[in-house]
């Protein structure tokens, strides 16, 4: 019977530890999207880091669309090129 008890529990911490997601916590810091300034402001691709950093950033673009200094260089043609390269649509705020 205790076996059996401890069998039982040891496959349900199994189950949960497979449905459990872990999040990491972004820290917005628009500095960490500074890899992607040449591509934002000209018309070259943006590098693998860029990319990287837009999709960790993600979760921040609001808050960077809302800022009047960020969004001069956010709304513009090759920002969205950037992010379309990089496979991070613009979001919807």
């Amino acid at each position: 019977m205790k076996a059996s008890y401890v069998a039982v529990c040891a496959m349900l911490v199994l189950l949960l530890a497979e449905q459990t997601q872990v999040t990491e916590a972004v820290t917005c810091s628009p500095v960490q999207l500074s890899p992607c300034v040449n591509a934002i402001t000209s018309s070259s691709q943006p590098s693998q880091l860029c990319c990287s950093r837009i999709k960790e950033q993600k979760p921040c673009l609001c808050g960077y669309f809302r800022n009047p200094n960020l969004k001069k260089f956010i709304e513009t043609p090759n920002a969205r090129k950037v992010a379309d390269t990089c496979g991070t649509p613009f979001p919807k705020c």
